[in-house]
């Protein structure tokens, strides 16, 4: 997996997947600024903290006001960087915050743990880097962030998703699996699993996007490309394909994909699943490591395609589910 600046990462030791939580701390909101997203809307995200497990823990929220007001509760998407990045990062390189105002939908960045406020990671089992080495409870910390969402925003505790990318979506998929009573829908990107993942405890609807041409994170699974070998532990990934497969295991759905028309330099695949859960897998042919249709991680950072646009085929398929 890579991290923002292009580089790779490997994977180490697993991790606790759930943890006991601790008393949430509100630390008050600040400004962010916009130069760190160079984008629409950059000013209206602020900064927020809360303490988990006994770490100080951060995030940006994009509440668009103009779009949710008098709304009811709507829906959220809990977008995460890929490893090395972070909560700035997530956002300029996905633009959900455009759509967010669009589509009437709360937008939050957490941001993942470092040894020095640099190099932010997740632990996702075999990956990566800090947060993997330190066991960090980042599904506690997904969980607990939700809950304080539902509570003091206006947010419907049946729509809420999880994407992102790289070793963030690596963590989506372990939020699908360990906040199963919380998330109707994940939507990892450029990521994988490894084969170790336990079944969630129910239903949850899945959106796999990878690229063809990814090196850090490749189709057809094993060991990973690039520069931060180190900050995986050796075990390969599982190739692409296998997390619908798994996806779809764990929703009751046909095992067989059917491969569904897509536009050119596309290849969809989706699964015959029960009624209230959906198992979609896309390949975008001409996609590196990067987040499809958005800004590319930095100047050594892979290209986006723009054969598809992540942001926007994501929520299609997230306004479709609910838990």
């Amino acid at each position: 997996m890579v991290d923002e600046r292009g580089g790779a990462m490997r994977r180490t030791t697993g991790f606790a997947l759930l943890g006991v939580l601790c008393v949430l701390i509100g630390l008050g909101a600040a400004p962010v600024r916009p130069d760190l997203i160079r984008g629409a809307h950059a000013q209206d995200l602020t900064e927020h903290r809360l303490v988990h497990g006994g770490m100080e823990r951060r995030y940006l929220l994009d509440v668009p006001r103009n779009a949710v007001q008098g709304a009811g509760r709507v829906p959220l998407v809990l977008v995460l960087h890929g490893g090395g990045g972070t909560a700035e990062s997530a956002a300029r390189m996905t633009g959900f915050g455009r759509l967010a105002r669009r589509e009437g939908f709360i937008v939050a960045y957490p941001e993942g743990t470092s040894r020095r406020d640099r190099m932010f990671t997740w632990n996702a089992g075999h990956c990566c880097g800090y947060a993997m080495r330190r066991r960090i409870d980042d599904i506690g910390f997904l969980g607990a962030l939700i809950d304080r969402l539902v509570r003091d925003q206006a947010v419907d505790p049946d729509r809420v998703y999880v994407t992102g990318l790289s070793n963030g979506g690596m963590m989506a998929h372990w939020a699908g699996i360990g906040l199963s009573d919380q998330v109707a829908a994940i939507g990892p990107v450029i990521a994988g699993l490894f084969g170790d993942e336990p079944r969630p405890s129910s239903g949850v609807s899945a959106i796999i996007i990878n690229g063809a041409l990814d090196e850090s994170v490749p189709t057809e699974g094993g060991q990973s490309g690039g520069l931060f070998a180190k900050a995986w532990d050796g075990t390969p990934l599982k190739p692409a394909a296998y997390q619908g497969a798994f996806w779809a295991a764990a929703n009751g759905c046909d095992p067989a994909a059917r491969n569904e028309s897509a536009p050119p330099k596309v290849s969809i695949w989706r699964h015959a699943c029960p009624a209230g859960v959906e198992v979609v897998r896309v390949l975008v042919l001409d996609n590196g490591h990067a987040w499809p249709g958005g800004r590319r991680g930095s100047r050594v950072g892979d290209e986006p395609s723009r054969a598809l646009n992540a942001t926007e085929t994501l929520w299609a398929f997230f306004s479709r589910q609910r838990r």
